[in-house]
């Protein structure tokens, strides 16, 4: 056995009760110490647990389904408008109700927007009128009704020539009329290869929202696109896309809303009765309007008949070189679909009301011209 052995065994019983003294004494102190760091950790835990608490009483009311969520009781008062930009998320449409003081914070409308996803997603880009102070779910379903969008748009009538919607357009948006001629000639221009760059009957009449800052050249690509977008609606086959636009503005420029089919169809029977009582003229006084750019007569005189402008229907057989105004889809409809029939002529009776009366023979179009010109005679300053 080693010395150190003999050392622990030999140890005498005053030595050893020494010894264990000690032992219990340090074992006290580690107790001791040992209790004191398990009642700091405690206390530390209890602090972050509070903080973790009244932490998340502050931020409970952002979290969607949280019955915390701040509201108005409503029902609202005065009046307010609240601009809804494309692509907004609902967070960000309850950022801007919550700035315009319609709704008292972003998560209540969030909550009810998140509870109704589909309905959430077909609220449109505009302008909506809407209270002070409502309710979030009251202020939700506002938005979902068209009847509180605030009309803003541009509206650009059925018929007008590209002169005219650049006007309106600028007037509307700030944009000069130069900028809409300066993108006639864009690389961006989404004109389609059929119109051979001619954007004159591709600018669908319609009304637009443009948001601030859409570049012209975007501008008259949505217009474009409707345009393209009702051809198609049409059925009319891709090559035929001008010459259908070329029908349709005379149908516009001609017709009334109930005859528009009608028009087409005598357009298209004057075109293949090219040895009839209009040997293949269509004899349309829009389309010598559109050489001289000027509205607000009902015929043409003799002087403007004698044109030797190829738009001019009077001197040329067959349509014109391309669209004399910008048509709408009814017009486009009408061209695409002519109503069947064998009229070769027409005459608006009373322009007041569009009036129209349709004949297969010269004579019977004749005794309806009488009617025309009688109101001729009665507005001498309209015609």
């Amino acid at each position: 056995m080693s010395e150190l052995h003999e050392d622990i065994f030999d140890e005498g019983p005053a030595e050893v009760a020494g010894t264990r003294r000690q032992q219990r004494s340090t074992q006290a102190r580690s107790s001791r110490r040992g209790g004191a760091g398990c009642l700091a950790m405690i206390l530390a835990a209890a602090v972050v647990l509070v903080a973790i608490f009244f932490a998340f009483g502050s931020l409970r009311s952002l979290i969607p389904g949280s019955s915390e969520a701040k509201d108005y009781a409503g029902p609202g008062h005065g009046s307010v408008e609240v601009d809804i930009s494309s692509g907004m998320a609902g967070s960000e449409i309850g950022e801007t109700l919550v700035e315009a003081g319609v709704v008292k914070s972003t998560s209540g409308f969030t909550q009810v927007a998140t509870a109704q996803p589909d309905k959430a997603a077909s609220i449109q880009p505009g302008t909506y009128a809407m209270l002070k102070e409502m309710p979030a779910a009251d202020a939700f379903d506002r938005l979902l009704d068209p009847a509180n969008r605030v009309a803003k748009g541009i509206t650009i009538p059925e018929g007008l020539w590209r002169s005219e919607i650049y006007a309106k357009l600028a007037k509307g948006t700030g944009t000069p009329v130069s900028a809409y001629e300066k993108a006639e000639k864009s690389a961006k221009l989404k004109l389609p290869e059929q119109a051979g760059g001619d954007v004159e009957g591709w600018l669908f009449p319609s009304t637009y929202e443009f948001e601030k800052g859409t570049s012209a050249v975007a501008q008259l690509n949505t217009m474009i696109t409707l345009t393209t977008d009702h051809l198609t609606k049409a059925g009319v086959a891709k090559d035929d896309w001008e010459r259908t636009l070329i029908v349709a503005s005379i149908v516009e420029g001609e017709s009334g809303a109930a005859d528009r089919s009608k028009v087409a169809r005598v357009i298209e029977n004057r075109l293949k009765d090219v040895d009839g009582p209009t040997v293949g003229m269509l004899n349309m006084d829009s389309t010598v309007h559109y050489i001289f750019q000027g509205r607000g007569k009902a015929g043409t005189t003799d002087e403007m008949r004698a044109s030797p402008s190829p738009y001019n229907t009077y001197m040329h057989k067959g349509l014109p070189p391309g669209p004399i105004n910008n048509p709408g889809g009814a017009a486009i409809e009408a061209a695409g679909n002519p109503e069947p029939g064998d009229w070769l002529f027409f005459v608006t009776v009373d322009p007041d009301t569009g009036e129209t009366k349709f004949a297969t023979t010269q004579r019977e179009h004749d005794n309806n011209a009488k009617e025309f010109d009688q109101w001729c005679a009665d507005n001498q300053d309209r015609c």
